[in-house]
This record gives C-alpha cells, sequence and structure tokens, in this order.
C-alpha cells in the first residue's frame, strides 16, 4: 500500500542527529533527581555523579535499550475492537488533548473549572465519534482531592469509554503511589496483572522536563509502569529558544537525545516494556513565550523526530490535532491549520489534542467535534492506496483505447467510490477558517450523542473493587 507521508531529514542527516544525541547522552548526559533511579542507571552501565544527579549514558546503553524495546505491541481498550496495533498501517490514531486548567460551559460559554461529570461527557462523547481511537482525559477535575486527580480521572475515563485511555503520570512524592493505584486499575479492568500486559487498557504519558531531566516522581512512575507492563510515552516537549537551541537542528537533536534517555530508563527497570516514541517539542513563539504549535517549524521538527522514532523501530507519537483557538471553532488562518494538518503527515502512529483551545489550557465539548471533522478531512489524504498492476488498469487502458474516455467504462462505475473521497455535505461549514458558524451544529451533535449514546458499564464487581481502590487512594496521606 502507498501512503503519503513527508520527509525532511536524509539519510545522512538521521545519522547525524542520532550521533549527536548520542554524544550529548555520553558527554553532557541527563539530570535525573531520583537516588533509586540513578543507582539501577549506574549499576547498568551509567556513568553516574550522585552529587550533582548527572547520569552519562554510553552509546552500548543506548543501542542495548533500542534492541530490548518491542517494535510493535497493542493498546488495549474494554472492547477488542477498539484496539490499538502499533505501528499503524495508513493513517494514525488520534485521541483528545489533556491536563486542560479550564473548559467552556456547555450552556453558557463561560470558562470555568471541570468536575468528573465534565470529564464523563467528554469521555462518551469521544466514546461515540468513530474518528477518535483513544481518550486522553482532557479535563483536571476540581471536585476531587489535588493528589488523586490522575487516580480519579483514569477510573472515571474507564466507566465512560470503551476505548483505549491516555493516563498521565503523578510528580512528586504521588509518583509511585499514585503510579500503583493506577496500574491497580488497569489491571482490574483488564482482567488481571498477566491480561494487562498483553493488551494494556490504558497507557501513560511520563514527559521529560526540557532540557535533559528527569523530575523525581515522574521518572520514579516511569519505573513502576514499565514494569507493570503499562506503556509509556516519553513525551519531549523542549522548545527551541528557550529549554533548547533555536535552531531547529539543535530542537530536533534535544528531542531525540531526551526519548533515547527515557528509552534507556524505561528498557534498564524492564527489559522488553512496551515504549512509545514521543515529541511535541518546537520552536518557541517569541512574540508570547508559548510553544509554537501553529508555527511553520512544528511539521518540519515532528516530521525529523518521527523519522528517528522510524530509524530506531519505535512506534510513535509526533502528531498534534486540534484547531486549539482562545474559543470554540476554526478561529485560525488557512496556514496555521495547514500546520497542524502537516503534523499528522509526519509518519506517526498517534496523534493527540482533539478537543483543546487556547494551546491547551482548556477544552470544550463543541470542540471536540469540530476537530473531529477537521480529522475526517485530514486523513483523507492518508489513507492507503493501492499500487500494483491490477490497479495499474493496463487492461482497461487497451480496451477504451487512444483517444477515448473512460467514463463510461464499467471499471470506472466499479471502482469510482474506492478510489475517492467524497467531502460530506457539512465539510464547507466545518472547514471555514477564521470562523465559528459551525459551533451551533457542533452544540447539537453534542447534545444527540449525551441523549442518545451508552457505553457498555463496567462489571458491578469490577466496578465495586474500583471503587475501593479509589477510595482507598483519595483518604491516603500522601
Amino acid at each position: 500500500m502507498a501512503i503519503l507521508s513527508l520527509k525532511f531529514l536524509c539519510k545522512e542527516e538521521e545519522e547525524l542527529v542520532h550521533s549527536q544525541s548520542i554524544e550529548c547522552l555520553e558527554k553532557i548526559g541527563v539530570l535525573v533527581h531520583s537516588k533509586s533511579v540513578l543507582k539501577m542507571l549506574e549499576d547498568a552501565g551509567a556513568k553516574v555523579n550522585l552529587g550533582k544527579k548527572t547520569a552519562r549514558m554510553p552509546e552500548s546503553m543506548v543501542n542495548e535499550a533500542i534492541k530490548k524495546a518491542p517494535k510493535s505491541f497493542i493498546l488495549g481498550a474494554r472492547d477488542p475492537k477498539h484496539d490499538l496495533k502499533l505501528p499503524v498501517q495508513g493513517y494514525p490514531f488520534v485521541s483528545t488533548g489533556g491536563v486542560t486548567l479550564f473548559m467552556t460551559d456547555f450552556e453558557s460559554g463561560e470558562r470555568r473549572e471541570a468536575s468528573r461529570r465534565d470529564l464523563a461527557d467528554f469521555a462518551r462523547l469521544a466514546d461515540a465519534l468513530d474518528s477518535i481511537d483513544a481518550f486522553w482525559p482532557i479535563v483536571t477535575t476540581s471536585d476531587v482531592p489535588p493528589h488523586s486527580q490522575f487516580v480519579h480521572e483514569l477510573w472515571t475515563s474507564f466507566q465512560n469509554t470503551t476505548k483505549h485511555i491516555l493516563g498521565s503520570a503523578g510528580s512528586g512524592t504521588l509518583g509511585i503511589p499514585d503510579a500503583r493505584a493506577q496500574i491497580a486499575l488497569g489491571a482490574l479492568v483488564a482482567g488481571g496483572a498477566d491480561s494487562m500486559r498483553k493488551r494494556p487498557p490504558f497507557s501513560v504519558l511520563s514527559c521529560i522536563a526540557a532540557p535533559l531531566s528527569f523530575e523525581t516522581g515522574a521518572v520514579e512512575a516511569q519505573v513502576e509502569y514499565a514494569r507493570a507492563g503499562v506503556p509509556i510515552i516519553s513525551m519531549s516537549m523542549c522548545m527551541g529558544g528557550m529549554t533548547s537551541p533555536v535552531t531547529i537542528a539543535g530542537t530536533i537533536v534535544i528531542a531525540n537525545a531526551e526519548n533515547l534517555a527515557s528509552l534507556v530508563v524505561t528498557q534498564t527497570a524492564a527489559p522488553g516494556a512496551p515504549q512509545i516514541y514521543s515529541s511535541e517539542a518546537t520552536l518557541v513563539n517569541v512574540a508570547t513565550g508559548f510553544i509554537g504549535y501553529r508555527g511553520v517549524e512544528a511539521p518540519i521538527i515532528f516530521t525529523a523526530a518521527g523519522q528517528m522514532a522510524r530509524r530506531y523501530g519505535l512506534p510513535k507519537m509526533t502528531g498534534i490535532l486540534g484547531v486549539d483557538a482562545e474559543r470554540p471553532g476554526v478561529l485560525i488562518p488557512f496556514g496555521e491549520l495547514a500546520s497542524l494538518m502537516l503534523t499528522a503527515m509526519s509518519g506517526t502512529d498517534l496523534c493527540s489534542g482533539i478537543g483543546g483551545l487556547d494551546l491547551d489550557g482548556g477544552c470544550s465539548l463543541e470542540q471536540v467535534v469540530v476537530d473531529a471533522a477537521q480529522w475526517e478531512e485530514f486523513r483523507a489524504f492518508m489513507r492507503n492506496i493501492s499500487v500494483t498492476e491490477k490497479t495499474a488498469a493496463l487492461d482497461v487502458v487497451k480496451d477504451v483505447g487512444q483517444g477515448n474516455t473512460f467514463i463510461g467504462h464499467p471499471h470506472t462505475a466499479r471502482n469510482f467510490r474506492a478510489e475517492m473521497f467524497f467531502r460530506s455535505k457539512k465539510s464547507e461549514l466545518y472547514g471555514a477558517t477564521m470562523s465559528d458558524r459551525m459551533v451551533p451544529d457542533a452544540r447539537e451533535t453534542v447534545r444527540k450523542i449525551l441523549r442518545e449514546h451508552s457505553v457498555a458499564p463496567l462489571e458491578k464487581e469490577v466496578l465495586a473493587k474500583g471503587n475501593d481502590i479509589v477510595g482507598a487512594y483519595e483518604r491516603s496521606s500522601h
């Protein structure tokens, strides 16, 4: 099958990024704010300075981690029909964005904090939309104790979608206990620890603190998840000009080095544990100080990250989706929308970001529908195209002959629907840029789904045990 995807680095440039990344890890190393992880790395061959909390990783250690990492695996789901096999064959799987600070109220449009009820609505909406493959808990719930947010969000998501869930790792002193509570919930839903290893119903984003730094709780949690078989998504979010060199090449190298360092941590802790190479690195917007997701440089850097992941044979999450304007709609110009579309063509296996507002500061139910509609258009460019002797159709050319038309030939009638993408009647409405006139229609779609769509409930025994796990964690003193 032929699939449209971008390419940025030539073979020699890929080798340069790799060699510079290795030199970075060997000579500069990474900062690791965890004595236990530093000791683990030292025992495995890293050159550790406990006083400076740094670990320098030799090339042999990196190569061994790449060798041990699985090159394909399944992201499981409550409903097996929603299992996601990585790497993809065709366009990538997509998910909502995650960990936003506010949402727009569905009725008033006002910004406000979100509750577990709101998260449940987002999960059910994502469950109902065929174009969304996985759910990242998109809101930060305000009606639970702060230390238990990620655990509550995972459990609420499990109850309201049958699709795969992208969880988040706790930080600080919460790292290990938070991970253990989430792992217990995952094993409960999967039907046991062994079943969870085979078809993990959730994965977890473990972000590197750019540049080249691992926070205590997050990296210790990463070790726990890896040993339990929960896939790690090692997201680098370095910003060129702020947390990486301002050059495009420098940002690519730091993002790659961070992913390799994270892979070393995972494979040292649990050889063969699943990990997804991930990067949302791009240049800083010097006018605002925020990450430039919609800049021209974004798809270039995302594509380079995708190429490096492919070089190592690792599943990858190197694409983003979502208009992400200040309020619901498509309130950005065409060039910025095109940048987002091109990141999805980076050769990635996963994209996230659907439903976000204001550079992922917030979200809205209507925006989930709007972004899903955009994705319907984008993914048509990346569908599998058969290029074979049969589809070349020389027998049909011979039959029609020179100077004649193919329009009336039976071959055209049999194949045009499979070969052509037909835009929906609403494509003009949802495809308008610098516009919010599609929002009322999106709002009606949300109303209809929340009124009519039901999610298969967890078994009563599973629900009761899960509630006990969450309740015990909520009452803990962390």
